[in-house]
């Protein structure tokens, strides 16, 4: 039977060094059920260390938890990775990290967190996970593909990090399976490096979602999915409007 589920799939934690300490698992979890979010997706800078604690928190609290990675193209455009299972999404973790270089410098970009499902700081990533990997963005996306995952071009409206305003145009063929807006965006009049576009001409199906780096953020926006089950390709086949799902925003 389908049913709507109200989700966020672009949250941040304590591990991307540019989110809110107070970003941590529990505490997320916590604010998306405050909110009736039916569905979180973590997805901190080219790190996914967060996320089997956050599936096991939301587990305990009835939140269906997707993992993925917010990675950065050399390019410097931000793709959204997404993965149904854990052993998929720490492969595309190894390939993004054998193409990041630098280490972190806590003074200046911020800490990165590693926390467990009690709450509890058990480490720190050293790794420049603010920066762009050595990957292009066809080669990030056909990571994510050959993976099974889900492919979102992040925040398309911003003017910075974005696919838009980094490339100008969205490449022709790329295996994108939407284009995500960001909070407060208007879909008619959506300016990008000085010059207007309209996201709906791509052809792309379109979602929202908070982009939160700080607990009071999440849900801010968000996308309503008509599907059976939180799933990956319960998602897919919404955002191709399959058997009957349906992608709502707005």
């Amino acid at each position: 039977m389908l049913r709507k589920f109200k989700a966020d799939l672009h949250i941040h934690t304590s591990l991307s060094p540019c989110a809110d300490e107070e970003m941590f698992p529990q505490s997320i979890i916590r604010q998306a059920k405050m909110n009736d979010l039916d569905i979180v997706g973590i997805c901190d800078h080219n790190s996914a260390e967060n996320v089997v604690a956050t599936k096991k928190i939301g587990q305990r609290e009835d939140i269906a938890v997707i993992g993925g990675i917010e990675a950065t193209s050399q390019e410097e455009v931000h793709i959204l990775a997404l993965f149904e299972n854990v052993k998929e999404l720490f492969k595309f973790q190894e390939i993004i990290y054998e193409k990041l270089s630098g280490f972190n410098d806590e003074k200046i970009f911020g800490k990165q967190l590693i926390i467990n499902e009690n709450n509890e700081v058990v480490g720190s990533n050293n790794r420049l996970l603010i920066g762009a990997t050595s990957l292009s963005l066809q080669e990030i996306v056909q990571a994510i593909y050959s993976l099974g995952g889900l492919t979102i071009a992040s925040h398309i409206d911003r003017e910075s990090y974005s696919i838009i305003a980094q490339l100008g145009f969205i490449p022709e063929g790329l295996l994108l399976d939407a284009l995500e807006l960001s909070p407060n965006y208007e879909l008619k009049t959506v300016c990008v490096a000085d010059r207007r576009v309209n996201p709906e001409l791509y052809g792309f199906s379109l979602v929202t979602f908070s982009d939160a780096h700080f607990l009071k953020d999440i849900g801010k926006s968000f996308t309503v999915f008509l599907m059976e089950e939180a799933s990956i390709g319960e998602i897919k086949k919404a955002l191709s409007g399959e058997d009957g799902r349906k992608v709502m925003i707005g």
